[in-house]
């Protein structure tokens, strides 16, 4: 295994709006592999936090009589108490008014500006205020004069502007692309990406006039930098570039580039081709991988206020005092838009993911395993005189295909290695019936060996299963060998046997079997 860091960041989320479940499950998705990686012995920056700049921002608080200032605050406080309510493991959160972050943005636009990469020019053609992008003529003209995202006219702009000569760097992107071919996943967003980039790249506007709320051109404070370009560089002024000689700069710089951006689809372009182009132009590393999922859709279609079918944070709070957290986090990460396809979040599904899943597979591996080492065992590890069986090859096959599945970031298979574990062993103690065999005091030796196999199992399935579950397996942990394992290496942590005979084994009630949420609303 190697030892490198490893670094994972979700986009900054815009301030103008309150989580909801796109928030969730990206964030989500970062912290399952930034624990994965930790519990592999990596030393992991997992990076999430806020973007507050920008006209949107200005012009809503301006309608509640507030400063920006004061909305940021209010809901940037917001995120991060549902950073801490999910329990996410995220090593820093950034917010883009933090001085550190201007400091760092504004060395860095001097630097594009004095090595020729900025140049001050005139913008004429169209603007979405939604999204705060900027399209050519011709752009335009093939959207219909309309947002792409939510629909709304795009609006008729003439502005001077500083710019970035985006078009400079079309071969040297091609050729990244093609030098890179999982540069961008899932493989069908390269593509798209590939299509838009073979139209020709045209310099882009990367400062404003007709507002304030912003970052300061550096050398001509009219201007105001972009909120899009201020944003996209949070991934390396949070690691301290544009200031050498900060605290930062020296513990962080070797977290840089990053393993994954981890993005919703719509802000694709601009992490696939803006970003990369911005890096090449400062000679920094480009990151890694960009993983762009798709939506959560509800009961079939699109969420939205008005149909009442959005899932927003009151909504995902009910889930977790109904399932817990876990079960939520589980929900996410395996039956999510992780794809190129929308993902349908019902109460059905989420109900049935839940017992099937975790009831009727983890929760009931676990439990009858461990009351059988305690009925016939007195709640110790027996010895196996067959050495495993066939149990140690098929952990090391799962660990390994985990690993693969991990380091690809395709986290529902990563998931269903664990489960399949236990579903394996499920059907091992279906086949073999220790219940019947424990009559016959003659079969004591076999016996010994078929629960210490499934214990030593269910323990490794459960280190599989905790980046997801962190809680609930964590319980696990302490009914399978306790302290002795958990603080173990990964080596030892992830191989069979680990747990030495006579070690505790405890019966686990892990999940409980609930009514569907849906009646208890109703209720």
């Amino acid at each position: 295994m190697s030892a490198h860091p490893a670094t994972i960041t979700t986009p900054i989320y815009y301030v103008n709006d309150r989580p909801h479940i796109g928030h969730a499950y990206t964030t989500t998705l970062c912290d399952v592999w930034a624990r994965t990686m930790r519990l592999r012995g990596r030393s992991v920056f997992f990076l999430t936090g806020t973007d507050e700049h920008g006209v949107k921002v200005e012009k809503s608080a301006a309608a509640r009589g507030i400063t920006p200032r004061a909305l940021a605050d209010e809901n940037a406080a917001e995120f991060k108490r549902v950073m801490s309510l999910f329990g996410l493991s995220n090593d820093d959160f950034i917010r883009t008014t933090e001085p550190r972050h201007e400091r760092r943005v504004q060395a860095l636009v001097k630097r594009l500006h004095e090595g020729g990469s900025v140049y001050l020019g005139t913008f004429e053609g169209w603007y979405d205020e939604g999204q705060e992008e900027y399209y050519t003529e011709t752009k335009a003209k093939e959207l219909n004069y309309q947002s792409p995202v939510n629909g709304r006219p795009l609006v008729r702009a003439t502005e001077k502007n500083y710019y970035f000569r985006l078009s400079a760097f079309q071969e040297r992107l091609q050729q990244h692309f093609a030098d890179h071919p999982h540069f961008v996943q899932p493989s069908a967003r390269q593509n798209e990406v590939l299509g838009r980039l073979r139209e020709g790249l045209q310099d882009v506007p990367i400062t404003r006039t007709n507002f304030t709320w912003g970052i300061p051109f550096p050398g001509d404070p009219q201007h105001v930098i972009y909120v899009w370009i201020d944003a996209l560089f949070n991934y390396i002024t949070a690691l301290g570039v544009g200031e050498p000689n900060s605290d930062a700069a020296r513990e962080r710089a070797c977290h840089w580039p990053a393993d994954f951006h981890v993005i919703g689809k719509e802000i694709l372009w601009f992490h696939a081709v803006i970003w990369p182009a911005l890096l090449m132009a400062l000679e920094l590393p480009l990151p890694k991988r960009i993983h762009a999922h798709s939506f959560w859709i509800a009961d079939g279609q699109k969420m939205s206020k008005s149909l009442g079918n959005f899932i927003d944070l009151p909504s995902i709070e009910g889930y977790f005092a109904h399932y817990g957290l876990d079960a939520w986090r589980w929900y996410m990460a395996t039956q999510g838009p992780l794809t190129t396809t929308d993902a349908d979040f019902s109460a059905k599904h989420f109900h049935e993911t839940y017992t099937n899943d975790l009831v009727n597979t983890v929760g009931n591996c676990a439990s009858r395993v461990g009351a059988m080492i305690g009925k016939y065992f007195g709640g110790t590890l027996p010895e196996d005189a067959e050495r495993g069986g066939p149990w140690p090859d098929r952990c090391a096959s799962a660990v390994r295909q985990w690993c693969n599945h991990m380091d690809a970031f395709e986290l529902a298979a990563a998931a269903r290695c664990g489960i399949d574990l236990l579903r394996q062993i499920d059907g091992m103690i279906n086949e073999t019936e220790p219940f019947k065999l424990a009559k016959d005091p003659a079969n004591l030796p076999r016996l010994a060996s078929i629960l210490s196999q499934c214990a030593q199992t269910v323990r490794v399935a459960g280190v599989l299963l905790e980046p997801f579950m962190p809680s609930k397996m964590s319980a696990l942990a302490d009914g399978f060998g306790g302290d002795t394992c958990r603080h173990a290496p990964w080596e030892a942590r992830s191989a069979y046997g680990h747990m030495q005979p006579g070690c505790a084994v405890a019966k686990l009630a892990l999940f409980p079997r609930v009514e569907p949420i849906g009646k208890v609303l109703a209720g």
